[in-house]
């Protein structure tokens, strides 16, 4: 035997040969040999051997397919053996044939195709499913059916439609199995799920081998299994999976076309193997009905009769493309002959050398024309009884898809069915070929599932490991804020505010979670929290427990639950107390308020003059007086003290909504004064996280906490700057020193923690606004399904009043933390009156233009004749005299410019009637 495979790898793996004579038949023979390898008894390979010789019959009973050729097809069985197909593939070729139709296995194809690429003669497999096959590695090696690339791609669907992450994959430890898996973790990886486990099985496995394996599938966390194997076998292993409780409920079972193959074949299976495969999920080829197809499914049950004698079994759709690939066969060799093509061969020299022997290598010879018939092969175009049949420029067939199957009580009932054109779906793939393509998410669709346990709520897949292992759960042993996290009562356990919202979230998981508290520090410093998370990441532990921050970084580890306290970093500083000064009533007032308000006090004083000017003797007189009369009037509105009265409609308008305003600022400034004299005020030189920075002053931080990378990466601030404490009075004591004193101008950490130190220092205060948010959760490794149900509880926990209660008992407020008011707090800013103001302003530019307006119509009225009486002069000095005049006219007193007016009228009365006197 050895012999044999060194002679098949070394003259049939060689790149150069050296031809001998050529052998030529005749264009048109009446006979073109073909061949076909399989085994005849497994479960695919009796359903192809009817199929194909019911072909085979059928192509050679219609001339016109091949112009009167027909096909003698000459088949061997390969009996399930690798060895025996090899052998049989050589028998096949050393008799002349142009084509072989196998292999059924993939791990056969994978050396036959080596032979097959030296002889140039096609191979054309209906079974061989292995998407390694590729045609780049073998270009002579022709896949008649679906490869397993697009099953895993359906399945990996279907997983990502449940929401799956982690699956099992249970296979053959062949070409076949090995290859298919890998392409199943590629397309899982896709969508963040994963394999989690492979439990490989050899080829052939006895029952107690299979339940080893099985038994180490049980001890896992993932129920979501995936059972790659070959149709004769897979009910085997169904069946230790039932005997070991694995189809009872919580299992999913999703397995490839094996399953449908054996259901389709063998319907109806006994009353056992159909107990063994209730709820689980399985693949079929799609193929279309078609009146082809029901000719030929009609017609089974009498093909089988007479090609298989005393059997009967159903058609599969393995043997649909058992018999396409016949049909495909003849149309390309009917275009071969078209093409001028000639079956012809060549003998190789140097196999002559080897002598004949019992292996005959002598007799194997070189088809001249096989890169013509794979041409021919490639480019066919039909419609079989899979419907249309064609190859794409990457070696498939068109269209591939897939119907999913929920086998249900003693049959199966379709749930939907996936194509590589629109993903999942209710609706038959040929009516989706009509629609623009969608594959997105919210379009996938499966009818429900009846599961394992006879079941339709959708399983959580996956269960706590019931291997006995305790969960190693890393805990930050802290020194400083032990109100959080503890060691308490021994080395192993824990008390605080973490601890207990851990074990309270843990009472509403559906399921028991044993668990190790394992101390992380050295319990002199805080150990850094990142750290820890690495260590979970990494496998060291399996989850992290404690104050644990969620930052940008840190996801990028490990998943986080949900949180369950809000604690952003904030800066803590030193408090001064605020004493009063002479000068502590003008603090209730910005510096802007107090200059609007001033402006608005002399707009609003010359506005009523100037309203009031012409009508009111209290605001006339010499210049000088009136700005005093001016100004007093303005300010003693403040105190409603003003004794000038206001003759006009305009000027009282004006002054009744400027006392408004006045009412309305004079009652907030003694509040705001009230408060600043009679509570004591706290202040900081440090008014945020801006003002601090810039001041370059050190600033101290937890010593392990996340904040030292987030200042100096974040905010840029020079690590020199920063200064690491180990405790709270650590912190007190670098506060109250200060920068000249070695300290620290301010502390900048986590709100939680600020809040906590706080309660007992109450010179302290946080100051500024929080400027990062986030918040603390319990770290798990990435695509944890604890993590989910853990976010769960914490969301159960803060619905119904634990969490506060929680918070409550260990993290108690101190009104110490309130104390710290700062000067702004009551000083009043002008973003507080600006309406009142515009309100004011408003109303003194439209009396202003109402004035305007008066004053033009008087003035045109009491000098009618100005115009004529300064017609003489130039054209600017009549515009500068009108200007004087219309001035002289708004300085006037009313009354006087009324009697200058009526006395004008009067004299230019007698002197109209002289003039008409002198006219006659």
């Amino acid at each position: 035997m050895n012999k044999f495979w060194l002679l098949v790898f070394v003259f049939f793996n060689s790149e150069s040969f050296s031809f001998g004579n050529s052998v030529n038949v005749t264009t048109r023979p009446n006979v073109v040999n073909i061949g076909a390898i399989f085994s005849f008894n497994s479960t695919v390979g009796k359903v192809a051997k009817v199929a194909i010789e019911a072909a085979v019959d059928d192509v050679n009973s219609e001339p016109a397919v091949l112009n009167g050729t027909k096909l003698k097809l000459t088949m061997q069985d390969t009996n399930y053996s690798g060895f025996l197909g090899i052998v049989e593939a050589f028998k096949i070729m050393e008799n002349e044939a142009v084509a072989v139709i196998g292999p059924q296995f993939s791990v056969t194809a994978h050396i036959v195709s080596h032979i097959a690429n030296e002889l140039h003669i096609p191979l054309l497999s209906f079974a061989a499913t292995d998407p390694t096959l590729s045609s780049l590695q073998y270009p002579f090696f022709v896949r008649t059916t679906q490869s397993d690339l697009f099953q895993m791609a359906a399945i990996a669907d279907i997983i990502k439609y449940y929401e799956w992450t982690n699956v099992i994959a249970i296979y053959v430890d062949d070409d076949n199995g090995r290859n298919g898996i890998s392409v199943l973790g590629d397309k899982l990886a896709e969508s963040r799920a994963k394999i989690s486990y492979k439990a490989p099985m050899s080829p052939g496995a006895s029952r107690s081998e299979t339940t080893n394996v099985l038994v180490k599938v049980a001890l896992m966390d993932s129920r979501i299994l995936v059972l790659h194997t070959y149709a004769d076998w897979g009910l085997e292993v169904l069946d230790v999976a039932e005997n070991l409780g694995m189809l009872e409920s919580g299992y999913v079972w999703i397995v490839t076309d094996w399953l449908s193959t054996v259901l389709d074949t063998y319907s109806p299976l006994s009353s056992k193997a159909i107990a063994n495969v209730q709820g689980v999920v399985t693949l079929r080829m799609h193929t279309p009905d078609s009146k082809l197809k029901t000719n030929l499914v009609s017609s089974w049950s009498n093909l089988t009769s007479r090609k298989a004698s005393n059997s009967s079994f159903g058609l599969s759709t393995y043997g649909l493309y058992a018999y396409d690939t016949v049909w495909l066969l003849a149309h390309a060799i009917d275009k071969f002959f078209n093409q001028g093509g000639n079956i012809s061969f060549s003998n190789d020299s140097r196999l002559t050398h080897l002598g004949g022997g019992k292996l005959h290598i002598d007799s194997m010879s070189i088809f001249n024309g096989g890169n013509l018939l794979l041409q021919s092969i490639l480019g066919v175009n039909m419609t079989g009884v899979t419907g249309p049949f064609k190859f794409t420029s990457d070696g498939y067939l068109i269209h591939p898809a897939y119907q999913v199957i929920n086998v249900v009580g003693n049959g199966y009932r379709r749930i939907g069915h996936w194509s590589n054109y629109s993903g999942l779906s209710i609706e038959l793939p040929e009516i989706l070929y009509a629609k623009p393509p969608n594959d997105s998410s919210s379009t996938q669709q499966l009818y429900d599932v009846i599961w394992p346990g006879q079941t339709t709520q959708k399983p959580r897949g996956w269960v706590f490991p019931n291997n006995g292992r305790e969960l190693r759960i890393g805990v930050p042993n802290r020194v400083v804020y032990r109100e959080f996290v503890s060691l308490v009562q021994g080395p192993d356990t824990f008390g605080g505010y973490c601890i207990d919202v851990f074990t309270a979230a843990l009472k509403f998981l559906p399921y028991a979670v044993p668990y190790k508290l394992i101390p992380f520090g050295d319990g002199h410093n805080n150990p850094k929290v990142s750290d820890l998370v690495r260590l979970v990441s990494a496998g060291v532990y399996d989850a992290a427990v404690g104050d644990l921050a969620i930052t940008t970084n840190r996801t990028r580890m490990v998943d986080f639950t949900q949180p369950y306290i809000e604690s952003g970093l904030v800066v803590v500083a030193p408090l001064r107390k605020q004493n009063s000064n002479a000068w502590a009533f003008l603090r209730p007032f910005s510096p802007m308020m107090w200059c609007i308000t001033g402006i608005f006090f002399l707009l609003v004083g010359v506005v009523v003059w100037i309203l009031e000017h012409r009508i009111n003797d209290d605001f006339r007189g010499p210049p000088k007086r009136q700005i005093v009369t001016i100004l007093w009037f303005s300010f003693s509105t403040l105190f409603f003290s003003h004794r000038e009265r206001t003759l006009s409609t305009l000027g009282r308008i004006v002054l009744i909504i400027w006392l408004f305003i006045v009412l309305i600022l004079n009652s907030s400034y003694t509040a705001s004064l009230t408060s600043i004299l009679t509570v004591e005020q706290l202040s900081s030189p440090v008014k945020g996280i801006e003002s601090l920075i810039s001041t370059g002053d050190p600033i101290g931080y937890q010593r392990g906490s996340f904040a030292e990378n987030y200042l100096s990466e974040e905010l840029s601030i020079p690590r020199s700057r920063l200064v690491p404490l180990n405790s709270a009075d650590d912190y007190a004591k670098a506060l109250k020193d200060g920068p000249k004193r070695g300290g620290v101008a301010a502390v900048i950490d986590e709100r939680a923690y600020m809040e906590l130190f706080l309660t007992t220092q109450c010179e302290f205060s946080i100051v500024g606004s929080e400027f990062s948010k986030m918040g603390w959760g319990f770290a798990f490794p990435r695509d944890s399904q604890l993590a989910v149900d853990m976010s769960t509880a914490i969301l159960k926990l803060s619905e119904n009043g634990d969490l506060q209660r929680i918070h409550d008992k260990w993290l108690r407020g101190s009104a110490c933390r309130s104390q710290g008011t700062k000067e702004n707090v009551d000083r009043l800013e002008l973003n507080s009156f600006w309406g009142l103001f515009v309100l004011c302003g408003f109303a003194c530019l439209l009396a202003l233009l109402l004035y305007l307006v008066q004053i033009v119509n008087q003035f045109a009225r009491h000098y009618p004749d100005s115009e004529e009486e300064l017609a003489s002069s130039s054209g600017q000095s009549s515009r500068s005299a009108r200007i004087q005049t219309f001035l002289s006219f708004v300085g006037e007193k009313e009354e006087v410019a009324k009697r200058r007016s009526k006395r004008k009228r009067m004299e230019r009365g007698p002197q109209k009637e002289t003039q008409v006197m002198m006219d006659l």
